[in-house]
């Protein structure tokens, strides 16, 4: 009997060092506190802080040269967009966001995640956090008690409330993404079907969220995420989801006619647009206008708001209008160009655009490198396209999204995912060197 249970405390203290991450994971299931870092954001400065302590006890290289060169290349645009903040205060505030999203908290994960169950883990952790999510926005939809959306207090957002209204939606975009990377691999069968439960289940919550973003972004991540598995099972899978989508759209009712009339503005969003989508033009023309006059370094970091209206057009309102999911009606400021890339290049220019960008697409270039090998031999295909999914996600939505909000976290945790399966060194494995906490599991389950 000894025996038998012997392998479990191996088991345990293999998953300690990528605890601390599944914990900020775990604290961006909370409803937000309020204007400043949240507790996912504070929990995330504490891990990489845990982080460095863990590196100087073992004294170990942290990282490889190539993960050095791919995650501290946007520090160089960072740096010179922040000797133009028009403030210390910004000049920290602003510096510290894009350091901690797209530099310490993807090489954070980098380093804690060791081997592929750690990988997984966390994977199933995205997943855990949408499910969770997606219930909230769910039951705000159905019970109207969402924020508002053509005056109807309907519209899913989560803990993450009317403030980040795209918070639940990145979510459940990004477990959606999670899910279907998993039910393509390889794992054991109760694992697939269950993620491909969840993959289905997690439809209803995006749909009710009404971002256009965001159906754009997952719909394309996961027909890439087929593709990549081979054919016969992109065909199965497509075959299920369209079956999903007509008793989603049909027998529960989903395809009311805000969801319907939201759809169809996808595809008229240049002939007659809303005024959403009028903003959204208005902006990215500000910050064009601003990337033209300063083409190298841009404006300044957290300097587009007070550029903007110099660029912007009459059409451009005020605000958007703040209200439901326990929030009173307000006016909220458009201080942003919701477009990752038109803000880099209107507050860090050409120099910000391609160190940033340059480094995303190294990850996808040494993530999608390593799939032939997964889809040969097997194991950690599961975790090649949760790890290119990601990224196809990230850099679809980035397109019309910015940073911003609590949620903005899973940005860097995304980042740190797809980071570990293309630049761990080595094959990712699924365990850990011999030696260390995270022993071998397979070993552990034999004994």
């Amino acid at each position: 009997m000894s025996h038998t249970l012997a392998p479990l405390p191996r088991r345990a203290a293999a998953l300690v060092p990528v605890l601390p991450l599944v914990a900020v994971l775990a604290l961006l299931a909370l409803p937000p506190t309020g204007d400043g870092a949240g507790p996912a954001d504070v929990a995330s400065g504490l891990v990489v802080a845990y982080c460095v302590i863990r590196l100087l006890r073992e004294r170990r290289r942290p990282l490889s040269t190539t993960a050095v060169l791919v995650l501290g290349l946007p520090v160089v645009g960072i740096a010179l967009a922040a000797a133009g903040a028009s403030s210390p205060q910004a000049q920290l505030v602003g510096t510290g966001r894009y350091l901690q999203l797209f530099v310490l908290v993807p090489a954070t994960v980098l380093v804690l995640v060791r081997h592929r169950a750690d990988f997984r883990l966390l994977a199933w952790s995205f997943v855990g956090l949408a499910v969770w999510q997606g219930a909230v926005g769910v039951h705000q939809y159905v019970t109207g008690s969402g924020a508002s959306y053509q005056g109807e207090d309907i519209r899913a957002v989560g803990t993450f409330g009317a403030h980040d209204v795209m918070g639940m939606a990145s979510a459940v975009s990004l477990g959606v993404v999670c899910a279907v990377g998993i039910a393509l691999g390889r794992a054991p069968v109760w694992q697939r079907v269950t993620a491909a439960g969840c993959a289905l289940a997690l439809l209803a919550p995006l749909a009710v969220s009404f971002s256009r973003g965001a159906w754009i972004a997952t719909a394309l991540t996961c027909a890439v995420q087929l593709a990549l598995a081979g054919l016969r099972r992109a065909l199965k899978v497509a075959a299920a989801l369209t079956a999903a989508g007509v008793i989603l759209m049909g027998g529960f009712g989903v395809g009311t006619a805000q969801l319907q009339e939201r759809i169809d503005s996808i595809a008229r969003v240049t002939d007659a647009p809303d005024q959403s989508v009028v903003d959204r033009y208005s902006l990215w023309s500000s910050a064009a206008g601003m990337w033209r006059e300063h083409p190298l370094t841009g404006v300044g970091l957290k300097n587009f708001p007070a550029y903007r209206d110099g660029h912007a057009t009459l059409a451009l309102s005020s605000g958007s209008d703040v209200e439901g999911a326990g929030v009173e009606y307000q006016r909220q400021a458009l201080l942003s160009p919701h477009s990752m890339y038109l803000l880099l290049l209107s507050e860090q220019g050409l120099i910000g655009l391609l160190t940033l960008a340059g480094s995303w697409l190294a990850l996808l270039v040494c993530a999608v490198r390593r799939l032939p090998r997964a889809r040969r031999r097997g194991p950690g295909l599961d975790c090649a396209l949760v790890a290119c999914g990601l990224l196809v996600w990230l850099l679809t939505d980035f397109v019309y999204g910015d940073i911003g909000g609590p949620s903005t976290l899973l940005t860097g945790m995304g980042l740190g995912l797809a980071a570990w399966w293309a630049l761990a060194d080595g094959e990712p494995r699924d365990v850990a060197p011999r030696g260390g906490a995270g022993e071998r599991v397979e070993e552990a389950v034999a004994r």
